[in-house]
């Protein structure tokens, strides 16, 4: 089973998903947020999806971003459609400083760069899932679940 991530924006909403066997994360795809919800039923009627992996928006004081406010009711709707389905918070902070970066370095032109905004929405998933996969088999991994 796959583990899907979801880096959530305001405006658009980056998804990335594991192979079956959970071992690479990558990139799915970029959509509008106000079609999110949609977009989830239809994915998770396809494919099979042991848990969800949310980037955890915080400051760097630790405490939680004001893009948490955003997030909380989506995350609630989300348990209320899948409330058997693991929902597991990771912090999100410097992903998308790392899906800029990881776009230039690739040699992605600058006018591609200008008209797929969605680019850095899905890497930033991808590196949340990265992150995620690498965390998990850390010995004294606690994964923080929703709801908190």
């Amino acid at each position: 089973m796959r583990v899907l991530s979801i880096d959530y924006g305001r405006k658009r909403t980056g998804l990335a998903v594991t192979d079956p066997l959970q071992i690479i994360a990558n990139g799915l795809t970029t959509v509008a947020t106000h079609q999110l919800e949609q977009f989830l039923v239809d994915y998770l009627r396809k494919e099979q999806v042991e848990r969800i992996v949310m980037g955890f928006p915080k400051q760097m004081n630790g405490e939680m971003s004001e893009s948490w406010k955003y997030i909380e009711p989506f995350l609630n709707r989300l348990h209320k459609l899948y409330p058997d389905m693991p929902i597991e918070l990771v912090d999100e902070r410097f992903t998308s400083v790392l899906a800029h970066q990881a776009i230039l370095d690739s040699g992605v032109g600058k006018q591609r760069r200008r008209e797929d905004k969605g680019m850095v929405d899905e890497i930033s998933a991808t590196i949340i899932l990265q992150s995620y996969l690498e965390n998990r088999n850390q010995l004294g991994y606690t994964p923080k679940l929703f709801p908190l």
